[in-house]
């Protein structure tokens, strides 16, 4: 028996992997987390299949299904919103997966702020602009921020910032990151990334809260914010110059 962790993508059930479909169709059971992740994803369970939504559940309650579930010799498919690398609360999981010697197995999937670079159309590092993404959030009742992980630190770099988990503290982010960014520089916020009622605000530093209290948003939102978001006069990568001499071009 093998639990199954899959990355279930951002929303649209077409954005899960191949592999996180198919093992999906082959597992008897299916833990899902109904409040982020789309049931659209359980139309590939196969008939039958027992289907259990872990957004009302304990850790606990979590663990015992595992159990539930190796006692019966069936594989779970375990299904998480995004990418499994990143805020999936799955290392909780397999800590005790590992205590009770239950085989389990990792398959990526799309992250959030990928489906919502390409809601905006963005490359998101761009050529002597940004070359660097920081994917990072604020502290919440769930888990704290670690004292030397803060949104100054980040974004006295420079780096295009993909702050997750952070709607609800947007003023905080604004008052934090405008002296390091400068009042004019760009933010896009990308709501429900990949869903059918995606949405997109677009502003500044300066303006994005007025236009956040126009339209609210309340959760599953990625602040994006970045010069990469609004440049277009920028100079063009030398990877495909004419002049530049790579080993899979062969040219004199």
């Amino acid at each position: 028996m093998t639990v199954h962790f899959i990355g279930a993508g951002p929303g649209a059930a077409d954005l899960i992997t191949v592999r996180g479909r198919d093992l999906i169709g082959k597992c008897p059971v299916c833990l899902y987390a109904g409040s982020i992740v789309s049931p659209e994803l359980l139309q590939y369970c196969p008939p039958g299949a027992r289907i259990v939504d872990t957004a009302p559940l304990s850790l606990d309650e979590i663990e015992a299904e595992y159990l539930d579930a190796a006692n019966a010799g069936q594989d779970v498919a375990r299904l998480h919103s995004g990418d499994l690398s990143v805020w999936s609360a799955v290392a909780e999981q397999i800590r005790r997966l590992e205590k009770h010697g239950i085989a389990y197995t990792m398959t990526p999937g799309v992250p959030a702020f990928a489906a919502a670079a390409s809601a905006l159309g963005r490359e998101l590092t761009i050529p002597a602009v940004a070359q660097s993404l920081v994917l990072t959030r604020v502290s919440g009742r769930a888990s704290p921020m670690p004292n030397e992980e803060t949104l100054k630190k980040f974004g006295a770099t420079g780096a295009t910032l993909a702050i997750h988990l952070a709607i609800h503290a947007l003023a905080e982010v604004v008052t934090e990151l405008t002296p390091l960014y400068g009042a004019d520089c760009p933010v896009a916020i990308v709501v429900k990334a990949s869903w059918p009622d995606e949405r997109i605000l677009r502003g500044t530093l300066a303006d994005i809260e007025a236009k956040v209290a126009a339209e609210p948003i309340e959760r599953t939102a990625i602040i994006f914010i970045g010069r990469s978001l609004g440049s277009e006069d920028f100079r063009e990568s030398s990877l495909y110059d004419p002049a530049y001499q790579r080993r899979f071009r062969g040219r004199e």
